[in-house]
């Protein structure tokens, strides 16, 4: 259970300063209460009135008769300090803090007012929402404890805001289109409860199927990118966030006291995190009716039936200029369609079936393309009609659509087009439980949200190349280098001293020679041969190319014109290469230049940047954006998506750039900067793409000094490669003990084929089928802040990877408590392998200071029972569930915990 539960099920409640006076944050809390269906006791506190709003009020927080679960306190700011404290002392936990201006306070031992305040909450043990907070409310239970204008209706959708005002609107939006909250909550200044706790809250809430977020920014980007990725997987969730431009961040955090960050990198974070993000008020609401009203898509293909042809065209344009797909209607629909309408039809999908079409025809023609299999949403189009009016055809589609309520659940989207004779229609397909839009971009618009968030989280889940043929890692190696070098004086590096640590992880680099002229260029190029890069005293770009079997390397105009020279003192038989065309032999090179850098943000910390090459460079538009740690499906990920947004010019050059080749190297880029936190920024430009090599011309590296591993200055922990462990088996064999990779997907697809039924069976308490690459992905693509895997990998003659076993653990948010579960091939049992992994797991949970681990077994399973047992756990039959419990406490587990 997460402690925050408590939060947001309150038995019982206290409003500080609740007043009688109609204009009061205290008088509105209370009216807001009262008038919900709350079922608790609501105990007013006011040192003034005998009652407030009708309810006997208590002289002080003292005089209550009972503590209460929650306290929301309406008082200014100035006495928030010690009402907090005598909460305290009385034992509540939970506090809503309405009050704004509370940082500002007069500082106490040298602490602002929100550092008092979250002193005083760590000493007393309270969790608090706000300061600058609108409230909450949870329709579910009645409970409005806010001091909005309005009552939330009940729905399956949460609302979290940063915003008080943004938080109203959307209620009122809400309201009037009669959609409702799972939890409306304004978290304010966050200077406790924030968006991360929420959200794990939220992801096993089972009364909310989607969440809708308002960011202004936030503070703890380890936690916040755990609970996101976590939620995410469970649920839709749609952000949207203010402070996208310099002049909007410097308001955000004059109005908000938290820094808003680089856009362009919380752009990058919440798109790692698999959560989308849309741009405008208007997305957010047409993303909040679509989310109420429809389940998840299967497929990606729209059909359009509209009595209005150029509607249908409209939204034909916006489908596809966002990159969505037209379903292909089979022979038989067509067919159907063809008997049903006008010999004039438009034969095709968008399907119009005329101006002149009563609402029956309507009907019929939507009941025959809800039985098609090739289509996965349908968008419905009506247009203002003289045959009948729009609420006879909203009643007609609204019959014909519940007809099908048992058959192939196919997602449906109605655009009512005009405005007076539209209304009544509206709320009759929105009453049904149809989302309904004011046109046909807004509902098209809708629909392309659902399938940029499912192609995003296809994307993240795409299993990665494994690349251990391609590149080499040395950790301690390159911290070595890097510390000499920050030791002799050396903290900004160019490319000559760089070298050695980029040749560490498998990185080509061109060595550079200065030169003045071309008889330099021609001396150098004859002493040591090609490839080299004569850098000359002017700006340059360096190309690289192969003419008649010579390497080539080509600078900027000027400077092909030197090196051309050098080549032709060098290599008389050439000469033809002057009488080309410079810029011909530029394209001759097939070559692109690239830029790759390395930044650290003030929010997310290490951030990485790739786009075109050049000398001037504005990292929040001419470069793609990513999160490290990547893979090479993340790194494909992140190069797709600048081509496509323009940052990389793909067809620059005359051969097309290699993605594999590239996505590689910036793999083997982001686990350099992992493994050697001394790099503190890094910038290489060019970086230079030709055929299937990617080389580094020129490098400038920041070095720092640092301690530790430097993981937790990273959003996402990377993998823990000081967690593998070499073990020798009793049957002589040698396996790795290791943390779980994405790349290790198709391995465990094996291991998983490899298990008998009856190990399966008491893997996953029942008969289990083939399991999916979704399901795959989730077991192999880990967070490792919140989830580990330790596997046991073996090599054989042939160099191939085999999985024998597993141990998994997943740890609530607190790290309070962890479930583990293992499996052991069925040939291996019996060499000590589920023992040593057990102990690993155990070993783990104890370092990272874990409180309780559990886990459930089958009766039958003597194996695991007997080896728990051994291990120290608490055993337990539960014969009414029939399962067996076992408990281990970690915390005072005493065992000598061999290997």
């Amino acid at each position: 259970m997460n402690p925050i539960n408590r939060f947001f099920t309150p038995k019982s409640i206290a409003v500080i300063g609740a007043s009688n006076s109609s204009h009061r944050a205290g008088n509105l809390i209370m009216r807001n209460l009262l008038q919900g269906d709350f079922s608790g006791p609501i105990m007013p506190v006011n040192p003034k009135h005998q009652s407030v709003c009708g309810v006997l009020a208590y002289k002080s927080i003292n005089n209550l008769p009972q503590v209460p679960d929650l306290a929301v306190v309406a008082i200014n700011a100035s006495h928030t300090i010690n009402v907090l404290t005598e909460l305290g002392k009385l034992g509540c936990q939970q506090v809503i803090l309405l009050a704004a201006g509370i940082d500002q306070l007069a500082k106490a031992n040298e602490q602002s007012g929100n550092e008092q305040v979250k002193a005083i909450a760590k000493q007393y043990g309270i969790r608090i929402l706000g300061g600058s907070s609108l409230g909450m409310q949870i329709p579910h239970l009645g409970l409005n404890a806010s001091f909005a204008h309005q009552q939330a209706q009940s729905g399956k959708i949460a609302f979290i805001s940063q915003s008080s005002s943004v938080a109203t609107t959307v209620l009122d939006w809400a309201n009037h289109k009669n959609m409702g909250f799972s939890y409306f909550v304004s978290v304010g200044e966050t200077i406790d409860l924030s968006f991360n706790e929420i959200l794990d809250f939220l992801s096993r809430d089972p009364k909310t199927q989607a969440i809708l977020l308002y960011i202004d920014g936030i503070k703890d980007h380890r936690h916040f990118m755990s609970a996101a990725r976590t939620a995410a997987r469970a649920k839709p969730i749609i952000v949207i966030k203010s402070g996208s431009t310099s002049e909007g961040a410097i308001s955000v955090s004059h109005h908000t006291g938290v820094v808003a960050g680089c856009d362009a990198v919380y752009d990058a974070a919440f798109r790692r995190a698999g959560m989308l993000r849309v741009n405008h008020l208007r997305e957010l609401f047409a993303a909040f009716e679509t989310l109420a009203h429809t389940k998840p898509l299967s497929g990606e293909r729209l059909a359009i039936v509209t009595n209005g042809g150029a509607p249908g065209i409209m939204a034909v344009d916006t489908l596809i200029s966002r990159g969505g797909k037209l379903a292909n209607l089979e022979t038989d629909i067509m067919t159907q369609l063809s008997a049903l309408l006008p010999t004039h039809w438009s034969q095709a999908n968008p399907v119009d079936i005329a101006g002149d079409a009563s609402p029956e025809r309507f009907a019929k023609a939507l009941s025959i393309l809800l039985d098609s299999k090739e289509i996965d949403t349908l968008l419905v189009i009506h247009s203002p009609s003289a045959v009948a009016c729009g609420e006879e055809f909203a009643q007609a589609i609204i019959k014909s659509i519940n007809q099908h309520a048992r058959g192939r659940q196919i997602n449906i989207l109605t655009n009512w087009m005009g405005e007076g004779s539209a209304h009544q229609a509206r709320k009759m397909i929105r009453k049904a439980g149809i989302p309904t839009f004011r046109t046909p971009d807004g509902a098209v618009g809708a629909f392309m949200h659902m399938v940029e968030y499912r192609r995003n989280q296809r994307l993240l889940q795409e299993t990665p190349k494994s690349i251990s043929r391609h590149y080499q890692t040395a950790p301690d190696e390159a911290r070595k280098i890097a510390q000499e070098l920050i030791a002799s004086g050396h903290t900004n590096i160019d490319l000559n001293k760089a070298a050695p640590l980029l040749n560490l992880y498998g990185l080509n680099t061109l060595t550079t020679y200065h030169v003045d002229s071309p008889e330099q260029a021609a001396s150098l190029a004859t002493k040591i041969g090609y490839p080299v890069a004569l850098k000359l005293s002017a700006p340059m770009l360096i190309h690289k190319a192969s003419i008649d079997g010579i390497k080539l390397n080509l600078m900027n105009d000027e400077a092909v014109k030197f090196h051309a020279q050098a080549m032709l003192d060098a290599q008389s038989e050439n000469k033809h290469i002057n009488g080309l065309n410079l810029q011909q032999m530029a394209n001759t090179a097939g070559t692109q230049e690239l830029r790759f850098a390395m930044h650290n943000d003030a929010i997310f910390g290490p951030v990485l940047y790739i786009g075109e090459g050049g000398s001037s460079w504005n990292l929040t538009q001419d470069a793609a954006v990513a999160l490290p740690p990547l893979n090479t499906a993340l790194a494909r990920y992140l190069i797709i998506g600048a081509i496509k947004s323009g940052k990389i010019k793909a067809h620059r050059a005359l051969t097309e750039l290699d993605i594999n080749v590239l996505s590689i190297t910036i793999t083997q880029l982001s686990y350099l900067i992992i493994d050697c936190p001394e790099i503190a920024s890094l910038d290489i430009n060019p970086l230079l793409m030709q055929d299937d090599l990617a080389t580094i011309l020129d490098v400038n590296i920041q070095l720092q000094h640092c301690d530790d591993n430097g993981a937790e200055r990273l959003a996402i922990r990377p993998y823990p490669r000081e967690l593998e462990e070499l073990i020798t088996l009793k049957d002589g064999r040698e396996v790795l003990l290791r943390p779980i990779k994405a790349e290790d997907e198709q391995s465990h697809f094996e291991f998983n084929d490899s298990l008998s039924k009856e190990d399966r069976y008491k893997r996953f308490f029942g008969e289990v089928g083939q399991l999916s690459h979704e399901q795959m992905a989730k077991m192999t693509q880990i967070d490792f802040d919140r989830e580990m895997a330790f596997i046991a990998s073996y090599r054989d003659e042939n160099e191939k990877f085999h999985t024998l076993g597993v141990v998994r653990a997943i740890t609530d948010a607190e790290n309070q408590e962890t479930e583990f579960a293992v499996v052991i091939r069925g040939d291996i049992q019996g060499q000590g392998l589920g023992k040593l992994l057990m102990l690993k797991m155990i070993n783990y949970c104890k370092q990272r200071n874990t409180h309780i681990m559990t886990g459930l077994t089958l009766p039958q399973n003597a194996g695991m029972i007997n080896l728990s047992r051994k291990l120290g756990f608490k055993v337990k039959f539960d014969i009414e569930e029939g399962w067996v419990d076992m408990r281990l406490d970690l915390q005072s587990y005493q065992r000598p915990l061999e290997k």
